[in-house]
C-alpha cells in the first residue's frame, strides 16, 4: 500500500496545484483566491500565479479583462482576487474596528456621491471633498479620501470596477442579508476554511490554524465560528501524521495516489505568493531550506534579493531567480541552494523556462 510520506506530500503538493492550463475565469474559480500584489519585478504576483495555470497567459491580462470577468478584488487571508460567487460567503463583513459618527456620515456622503456618478476614480473623490491627510500604512501620509475609500471598499459598501492605470475605480454595490443563524454563521466559515485548504494543501497542522487566524482578515465577523470548525478539522478533511505531525488536505483526495504525476524536466519560476510556495513552514518541511522574500528588507541585509522567484525543477526547488528586464531583454540571476546542476537536461529547461517567462512579458512577441 502507497505510503503518504513527504515525498508524497510533496508531489501531491504540486500536482494539485498546476492543473492543466485552463481559462483565466476558470483558474480563478479552480485556485480560489489569487494573492495580488503590486511589485512589478518582472510582473506582479497575482500575473506569475497565473502564467502557470492559463493557457497563453500574458501578464497585465487579469486587470485589462477583470472588467469583464465575474471576479471581484477582495479579503480572504489577504488581498487578492476570487470569483464572484464568493462574496456571499464574506459580505455583509462586520469590521473588526467600527467607525465613529464623523466617519460614518463622511462615508455617507462620498457613498451617495458615487451612487449618482457610477464609476468613480478616487481623484473625483478627492476633487469634490475635502477630507484632509491621515498617516500612512508604511509610514508618511495618505489622502484621506483614498484611505475612506478603502474602507469603505472593505466594509462591502464599494466594489473594484476596474483599475486606471493601477489605480482603483469605484462604484457602490449593495451585497445581500445573510442568514445570520449560529449553523449558517458556522456553514460560511466552513465553506471558507474549505476553500482554504483546497488552495494550500496539504498543509500541516499549524499553517492551518495560522490561515484560520488569517481568515480574520477578510471575514472577522467569522472569527469564532471559523475556530470552532477548526476543532473538527480531523472529521471534516481528510489528514494523516507525517513525522510526528499531522497533515490536511480535502477529503476526496489521496497524497499517496499514483495519479500525481510531476513533470521531472520542467522549470518554473514561480511568484513569491505562488499556492506552491505561500507556507514558509510547508515550504521548509518539504524542500528542507528556508526561502525569504525580501522585498522589505534593506538591500544591505538580502541574502536572495529584492523579488526571488523560487526555482521549480521536477519535484524539487532548487533555488531562486531575480528576473530583469533590461533593454527589452530578460536578465538573470540565479542563486542555488546546492550546486548548480550541469546536466544538459537542466540547461534546456532553463531556456525553456526563459523563453516561457520572456513570451510571459511580451518580451518575445
Amino acid at each position: 500500500m502507497p505510503v503518504i510520506d513527504h515525498d508524497a506530500l510533496r508531489r501531491h503538493a504540486i500536482a494539485r496545484t498546476f492543473f492543466k492550463p485552463t481559462t483565466l475565469l476558470r483558474a480563478i474559480q479552480r485556485l480560489g483566491f489569487v494573492q495580488a500584489d503590486p511589485i512589478r519585478a518582472p510582473a506582479r504576483a497575482q500575473d506569475l500565479i497565473l502564467m502557470h495555470r492559463v493557457k497563453d497567459y500574458r501578464a497585465g491580462q487579469l486587470e485589462a479583462r477583470y472588467a469583464r470577468l465575474a471576479v471581484e478584488e477582495d479579503c480572504l487571508v489577504n488581498y487578492g482576487f476570487l470569483a464572484r460567487e464568493t462574496l456571499a460567503l464574506l459580505h455583509p463583513r462586520v469590521a473588526r474596528r467600527a467607525w465613529d459618527e464623523a466617519m460614518n456620515a463622511r462615508a455617507a456622503e462620498v457613498l451617495e456621491f458615487i451612487r449618482a456618478r457610477g464609476r468613480t476614480h478616487p481623484q473625483q473623490v478627492q476633487q469634490a471633498f475635502s477630507h484632509g491627510r491621515v498617516a500612512g500604512y508604511w509610514g508618511g501620509e495618505l489622502n484621506a479620501s483614498t484611505h475612506l475609500l478603502d474602507g469603505m471598499h472593505y466594509r462591502g459598501l464599494l466594489r473594484v470596477a476596474r483599475r486606471d492605470s493601477g489605480t482603483r475605480v469605484y462604484e457602490a454595490i449593495e451585497h445581500a442579508a445573510q442568514d445570520d443563524s449560529p449553523q449558517a454563521r458556522r456553514e460560511r466559515a466552513g465553506a471558507l476554511l474549505d476553500m482554504i485548504v483546497s488552495l494550500y494543501a496539504p498543509l500541516p497542522s499549524p499553517s492551518l490554524g495560522y490561515l484560520t487566524t488569517l481568515l480574520g482578515y477578510g471575514a472577522p465577523h467569522l472569527k469564532t465560528e471559523a475556530r470552532e470548525v477548526l476543532k473538527h478539522a480531523k472529521s471534516r478533511w481528510a489528514h494523516a501524521k507525517v513525522d510526528g505531525e499531522v497533515w490536511y488536505w480535502p477529503s476526496d483526495e489521496n497524497p499517496a495516489s499514483r495519479a500525481h504525476r510531476v513533470e521531472p524536466e520542467r522549470l518554473r519560476f514561480l511568484a513569491p505568493f505562488d499556492p506552491l510556495v505561500w507556507d514558509r513552514r510547508r515550504f521548509e518541511r518539504l524542500w528542507g531550506w528556508a526561502y525569504r522574500f525580501e522585498a522589505y528588507t534593506p538591500a544591505a541585509k538580502r541574502t536572495m534579493g529584492h523579488y526571488a522567484l523560487p526555482m521549480l525543477w521536477g519535484d524539487q526547488v532548487i533555488g531562486w531567480a531575480n528576473l530583469k528586464v533590461e533593454g527589452g531583454t530578460l536578465v538573470p540571476d540565479l542563486g542555488f541552494i546546492g550546486k548548480r546542476p550541469r546536466d544538459a537536461a537542466f540547461r534546456a529547461a532553463l531556456d525553456e523556462a526563459y523563453q516561457e517567462m520572456s513570451v510571459f512579458l511580451g518580451l518575445a512577441e
